[in-house]
């Protein structure tokens, strides 16, 4: 982990609304295909204007305002597929220049343009990303690789836009890291130590805290 690393770039800003996709023999709405915009776009506490999600139960909300991945992670998925994975494949808003998911840390505040924002949980791969890329594995390959992305969210509405400097403001102590919470959700899944030690991390999202105090629970009525 480079915690040296305060500041980053936002390479590209995607958004789009939700449209129908084909899943076998079903149809599913998602909001996982973005485009890219050069317009300074308001960044809200329940996601960015022009964004949307097709399933609001799992996608978007205050802990998932925003959805950013690592630019730096495209490279090797260009290797492994041989594909050219532009900007916005893993459908996230921000691509964001200069960190990885080990430089930064769940609770992390950062600012970029008029908008504060906090690292609030890892990206959780669904199949949709498999559509998104006609890549039926890419899910649980970033699962495994933990080049997963993450997600913010806004502690104070503004705008911003491609090209701004990302700055974080605020470390958060416990210094969980996107990569180590990773480690604990997809590999060290029986880890009780590990798994209470990430709880103790108060701006966890929500969703992962109920999951993984569930899993917890169910560790300590197996031994």
């Amino acid at each position: 982990m480079n915690r040296n690393s305060t500041t980053a770039m936002l390479a590209s800003l995607q958004i789009g609304m939700p449209r129908p996709l084909q899943h076998g023999s079903r149809e599913v709405t998602s909001g996982i295909f973005k485009t890219a915009t050069q317009e300074p776009l308001r960044i809200g506490r329940l996601g960015i204007q022009g964004d949307g999600q097709g399933d609001t139960i799992h996608h978007g909300g205050p802990d998932k305002a925003v959805c950013a991945y690592c630019d730096g992670r495209y490279p090797f998925w260009r290797e492994e597929f041989g594909l050219p994975f532009p900007n916005g494949s893993f459908g996230e808003n921000f691509t964001i220049a200069g960190w990885l998911e080990d430089d930064l840390c769940i609770g992390d505040i950062i600012t970029i343009g008029s908008v504060t924002l906090q690292v609030s949980q890892p990206r959780q791969p669904c199949f949709k990303l498999g559509i998104r890329n006609e890549l039926p594995t890419l899910p649980v390959r970033a699962q495994e690789t933990g080049y997963t992305g993450f997600y913010f969210r806004v502690l104070e509405e503004g705008e911003t836009k491609a090209g701004d400097v990302l700055t974080v403001v605020e470390r958060n102590g416990h210094a969980f890291s996107i990569a180590a919470a990773n480690d604990v959700m997809y590999r060290a899944k029986n880890d009780r130590a590990a798994i209470s030690k990430l709880l103790e991390v108060g701006e966890l999202a929500e969703a992962w805290r109920q999951q993984l105090q569930s899993r917890l629970d169910k560790l300590k009525t197996e031994t």
